[in-house]
């Protein structure tokens, strides 16, 4: 539902948006790919991720994941997914160079479905994704957390997640993202339509 929200927001925007479930491309594990790479360089495990990949999702410019909270952490599909990257960006696969560009600079988000409201139950699992964005240099422009158990619970929670969710998907790309340091030059405002005056 927090997808379907997402995506609600997205399309409204004028994206092309698509909702793609992990479990219809993504069967194998990762294994060791000094010991299972085929000769040629591609990977041995014969699943739909590399077509997926390489058919879809490199040509993004924004991923949002989606995922209940497993253990304090994300799904055991979207992990597989997510260790699966390392068989197309290391060096032993033939195209790694251009899988690498390509999985570069888009947008990220992330939407969780937690059976608690605590904070600390989902932090790490927004921290993982959010570290994930960096790494792979997406500028991660937010997140919402559903709360609820049963299926289409989180239409419940009182914080209105589906409205949030769909929130996220019209400012997808409009959104701004800021990662401030020390030496950063930048101006005394966030907004420069702010003049800070009241009526």
């Amino acid at each position: 539902m927090l997808a379907g929200a997402t995506l609600a927001g997205a399309i409204e925007a004028g994206h092309a948006v698509e909702l793609l479930c992990l479990t219809d491309h993504v069967e194998g594990l990762i294994r060791d790919c000094r010991s299972c790479r085929r000769a040629d360089g591609d990977c041995s495990i014969d699943d739909g991720l590399r077509e997926l990949l390489t058919g879809r999702l490199l040509a993004a410019d924004a991923w949002v994941y989606a995922t209940p909270l497993y253990w304090y952490g994300i799904s055991s599909i979207l992990k597989a997914f997510i260790d699966r990257l390392f068989c197309y960006t290391a060096k032993s696969y033939p195209q790694s160079d251009a899988v690498i560009a390509a999985l570069m600079h888009k947008r990220s988000a992330a939407l969780i479905s937690a059976e608690e409201s605590e904070v600390g139950a989902y932090l790490p699992t927004l921290q993982h994704l959010q570290e994930l964005s960096r790494y792979l240099h997406h500028d991660f422009v937010g997140a919402v957390v559903g709360v609820g158990n049963r299926r289409g619970e989180v239409e419940a929670d009182a914080n209105r997640p589906l409205d949030a969710a769909y929130q996220l998907g019209l400012r997808l790309f409009e959104s701004r993202v800021t990662d401030y340091q020390l030496d950063t030059d930048r101006p005394s405002s966030v907004w420069s339509s702010w003049s800070g005056l009241r009526s």
